[in-house]
């Protein structure tokens, strides 16, 4: 992960504000809706966003840039209420974001680039706000790739909104009973330069990333000197925290909360906040390194582990056998589901 990203420059920024300016003036967002999708492929990395138009209700004027099929169908289990039970689910999807806000939304830095341009707004919801957000980061700056990426999508957005104003079968295709082939806007290198061309394309749905986990002989070893209790029943699982950590020299996020019970007692045994992670493999890694630290500052072995992560079974499944420990799926977690109520109470 960039922990050093370049910022957008100064010709990259002044692009998006004009476009921000057409893209105002044209407000797509009278004859479009959210699920008016488009894609728009990335001349340089051959990545395709999916542009989507809010603010038909006008609650929320912005054009999204949905990267990737799995942004894409981040986007659609949204649309279809699948990650309603999290609130902060939005926060994973990659995305890319041109809104337009009242002025007190902007930070210093927004204001500090549109004076340094000599550009003025004025009036509720006309302010320009650029953001990226996704992998549990909260929006934020976009960086010179982003703002690159994002100019084409606008350009692009000028494109293909008009038409879609006087033809909304543009985006349409007949033969397609999955709902899965998208109008594209891809670029094509001619002598005259780039040339933009629709063409038609099945964005498939990601398969679901696969997650392995070998525990090394070293941490099993380890792990059997441990005595057994079987009067112990131990909980353990994989959830957003409520609130974000915010850090002024690294960009904020809401991070994800490994945390381990005592069933019966409804004791906390611990709990670890998880960074954000690129990968699934990453994120495997991280909730394993939590879970057995955990785990050595009590050292024993339960007669059970009750598990509500998918993640987190996955870890222990490999091993639980060799210690006699009896592994199993359930939402039923009793303990856990008692500290978060008492934990989230003030959120």
């Amino acid at each position: 992960m960039d922990t050093n990203p370049k910022k957008p420059t100064v010709e990259q920024s002044k692009r998006l504000y004009e476009l921000a300016a057409e893209i105002k003036l044209l407000a797509p967002w009278r004859w479009m809706e959210e699920d008016d999708i488009f894609g728009v492929q990335d001349p340089e990395t051959k990545e395709v966003g999916f542009v989507s138009i809010m603010g038909q209700l006008a609650e929320h004027t912005a054009v999204a840039v949905y990267i990737g099929a799995k942004g894409l169908y981040g986007f659609w289990d949204l649309q279809e209420g699948e990650l309603e039970v999290d609130p902060f689910a939005l926060l994973d999807i990659q995305q890319l974001q041109l809104s337009f806000e009242d002025r007190e939304i902007l930070e210093k830095r927004d204001r500090d680039e549109i004076k340094r341009l000599g550009l003025k707004f004025r009036g509720a919801g006309n302010y320009p706000l650029f953001r990226s957000m996704g992998s549990g980061f909260l929006p934020w700056f976009i960086t010179s790739d982003e703002a690159r990426f994002l100019i084409y999508a606008l350009e692009q957005t000028l494109e293909i909104a008009p038409r879609f104003k006087q033809d909304p079968d543009i985006l349409t295709v007949e033969d397609d009973p999955d709902g899965d082939i998208y109008l594209l806007r891809v670029p094509v290198m001619e002598d005259d330069g780039l040339v933009w061309r629709d063409e038609t394309r099945k964005i498939r749905e990601p398969e679901p990333e696969r997650i392995s986990f070998s525990l090394s002989q070293e941490m099993l070893d380890r792990l059997k000197k441990y005595p057994q209790n079987n009067k112990l029943i131990f909980e353990v699982d994989l959830f957003r925290a409520p609130t974000p950590l915010l850090n002024s020299e690294k960009r904020p996020f809401v991070p994800k909360m490994l945390m381990m019970a005592e069933r019966k007692s409804r004791l906390v045994i611990g709990a670890e906040f998880l960074e954000p992670t690129e990968t699934t493999a990453q994120l495997t890694e991280a909730v394993a390194a939590s879970l057995f630290k955990i785990w050595e500052s009590h050292k024993v072995i339960p007669k059970e582990i009750l598990v509500g992560s998918d993640l987190v079974y996955a870890v222990l499944r490999g091993f639980s056998q060799k210690l006699n420990a009896t592994l199993r799926r359930t939402d039923d977690l009793i303990a856990i589901d008692e500290a978060c109520e008492e934990m989230f109470k003030g959120f």
